[in-house]
């Protein structure tokens, strides 16, 4: 027997509904987490579970409030997704008293709470079953996932689903750690053949194989990189991720128009997270370059506002409403911005962090600290030295924010010093 026959073997049947449930489980959560909370729907789905995730289930003339009331008490068990930014939502404070009292009354419902990151659990969730997923991003896997599967039915987890699912957990990690290694060197071979993998830490989710497209976006394989989502997307059809990454490979590959198609049609459809607001707002600064219709760069800082407004801790779409509000001459907002996200990401480099480090010099250079920004420049691409496609979208940012800020010649050229292996 495969080790993927042995995980589906292990991992538990969904029960009988009774007359009066609906959903095997009810999904609550941010909208901000919703590329994750939907690779668990997938797996979920594939297990056999009918599952309640709004926005597969309430059709457009739903009323809200109605539908996820029914919706909850319909369902045999809960899954509470929950992170630094869920803890400021009264939407899904009000869901979370919803399951502890249906639990309280109802002996044979079961919820689980799962963490996105290293947020400090209530007093109420830590009495519950919870799940840490802080080290898998892109959705759950091994030993946390059999977790969640066997808590939502109240069932303690076999010993032999225990073993297997540690198996996992430990070729996934060895995975991203071969991922790493690949990136660092810029091994595109390598990184294709780590993702024609068969085995149930690639079958799972899309978790692998979306950390091999980013890498090779990275490293500016695009066509590489979009071969690995185009797969991805026939095996997972209703994760978010590799559509995210189909867009960047296409707006770092040039093709704007297509990029723009791809996540303006996610967006439209109520993808509302950091990552798809940011790739959205990237691809707008893309036709701006090319139309110079300043309404063009306008949406672009928009989007990347609203993307941080909805995720204040997201230094990403922060940076970059900074920096779009620098390139529309409106400094005072744009260093609003970058003082925001100096709270965030500190003053200092992340070691083995590129795209962190390459924001604290961003900071810097927005505000005018240029012999700080360029020693910080150097430290990103000095940790990160094979990652040229990321080296040259820092520095076309860098470029344009100084066309702006017009630092002297000195200074222009100390920030210019980290980047000169680039082509002119």
């Amino acid at each position: 027997m495969t080790l993927t026959e042995q995980w589906l073997e292990f991992a538990p049947k969904p029960p009988e509904l009774t007359d009066d449930q609906k959903w095997h489980a009810f999904l609550s959560y941010r909208s901000a987490h919703r590329p994750w909370v939907i690779q668990l729907y997938d797996i979920l789905r594939h297990l056999g579970f009918e599952v309640f995730l709004d926005q597969y289930v309430l059709a457009a003339s739903s009323t809200l409030i109605s539908g996820l009331a029914e919706g909850l008490e319909k369902s045999a068990s809960g899954i509470l997704v929950w992170s630094t930014t869920t803890q400021d939502s009264e939407w899904c404070k009000k869901e979370c008293d919803a399951m502890e009292s249906r639990a309280t009354r109802d002996n044979n419902y079961h919820y689980v709470v799962v963490t996105l990151d290293r947020v400090d659990l209530p007093f109420w969730a830590k009495q519950r079953i919870y799940i840490d997923f802080s080290e898998y991003r892109e959705g759950p896997s091994g030993v946390g996932l059999l977790k969640l599967l066997y808590g939502i039915q109240g069932k303690p987890l076999p010993h032999g689903a225990v073993h297997l699912a540690t198996k996992i957990d430990e070729e996934v990690q060895h995975t991203l750690a071969s991922i790493r290694a690949a990136t660092k060197i810029g091994d595109c071979e390598r990184l294709l053949e780590l993702a024609i993998s068969g085995s149930p830490a690639w079958t799972a989710s899309a978790l692998l194989g979306s950390q091999v497209a980013e890498s090779l976006i990275k490293i500016k394989c695009f066509d590489d990189a979009l071969t690995v989502v185009t797969d991805l997307e026939k095996r997972f059809p209703k994760a978010i991720r590799p559509q995210q990454l189909k867009g960047l490979a296409l707006a770092k590959k040039g093709d704007w128009k297509k990029a723009q198609i791809v996540l303006g049609e996610l967006e439209e459809s109520g993808e509302q997270d950091p990552e798809t607001l940011g790739i959205y707002a990237r691809t707008w600064m893309d036709r701006y370059q090319e139309s110079k219709d300043p309404r063009h760069l306008a949406c672009s800082r928009d989007f990347y506002a609203r993307a941080f407004k909805n995720a204040p801790g997201d230094f990403y779409t922060g940076i970059n409403a900074a920096a779009k509000s620098v390139l529309m001459g409106e400094l005072p907002a744009a260093r609003d911005y970058a003082e925001k996200v100096e709270k965030i990401v500190g003053s200092k480099k992340v070691d083995g962090d590129y795209w962190m480090t390459a924001t604290v010099a961003e900071v810097q250079l927005i505000k005018q600290n240029y012999p700080r920004a360029a020693e910080l420049y150097q430290a990103a691409v000095n940790m990160a030295p094979e990652e040229i496609g990321s080296h040259e979208s820092t520095w076309l940012q860098a470029k344009r924010l100084m066309a702006v800020l017009k630092p002297s010649q000195a200074d222009h050229d100390l920030v210019a010093k980290a980047f000169s292996h680039l082509p002119p």
